[in-house]
C-alpha cells in the first residue's frame, strides 16, 4: 500500500509540476495601429472622429493617439496626445486632445484663437491610432508611452500591417 500511495505521489507531482502559467505568451493577442491621413480640423468645432476599422475587442483595451509633427534626419516625429503648444509669453495657443469609444476615438483641437493658428497646425495632419489589448497593459508599466518607438518594440508592433485611412 505504501508502494501505491508512493507511485501516486510521484505522479502527482509530475503531473501538477509541468503546468506552466506563462501569462507573458499570448500569441493570438496583438497591438494594432491604425494611421489616418488628410485629418482637417474644421472652424465648425475644431474636432474629428477617427472610427475604427472594427470595434475593439474588450474596454479594458488602450488606445493611444499620435500625431506627426514633422521629421528630423529623415525620421517621423511621433508626439502622444494631448500635446500642447504656448505662445512665448507662456499662454495657451493650442493644444490637441483626444479620447476614445470601442468604435472611434475623437480628437479636438482646444485653444485660445483658433481661427488664427496657422493652418499647418489644423489642415492635412496625418495621426496614428495604437491600440493596445488591455491583457498587456499592466505587464508593461515601463514602456514610455511618450516615444512611439518605444511602444512599437515593447508590443511587438509589425508596421507593416498599419490600417491605412483616408479622412475626408
Amino acid at each position: 500500500m505504501k508502494r501505491l500511495t508512493l507511485i501516486l505521489a510521484v505522479i502527482g507531482m509530475i503531473t501538477f509540476g509541468s503546468c506552466s502559467n506563462d501569462d507573458d505568451v499570448d500569441n493570438d493577442t496583438v497591438a494594432e495601429v491604425f494611421r489616418y491621413y488628410n485629418v482637417n480640423f474644421l472652424p465648425n468645432d475644431y474636432s474629428v472622429v477617427l472610427p475604427f476599422p472594427h470595434a475593439l475587442y474588450y474596454e479594458s483595451d488602450m488606445v493611444l493617439v499620435y500625431r506627426l509633427s514633422g521629421t528630423f534626419n529623415g525620421e517621423s516625429i511621433w508626439k502622444l496626445l494631448p500635446e500642447t503648444y504656448y505662445f512665448d509669453d507662456g499662454t495657451l495657443d493650442l493644444r490637441y486632445d483626444a479620447d476614445f469609444t470601442r468604435f472611434d476615438a475623437e480628437v479636438r483641437l482646444e485653444g485660445f484663437d483658433l481661427a488664427a493658428v496657422n493652418n499647418n497646425f489644423k489642415l492635412n495632419q496625418t495621426l496614428r491610432v495604437v491600440v493596445i489589448p488591455g491583457v498587456f497593459v499592466g505587464k508593461k508599466a515601463a514602456v514610455d508611452y511618450k516615444d512611439y518607438k518605444a511602444v512599437v518594440k515593447a508590443f511587438h508592433i509589425d508596421e507593416s500591417k498599419e490600417i491605412k485611412i483616408q479622412q475626408q
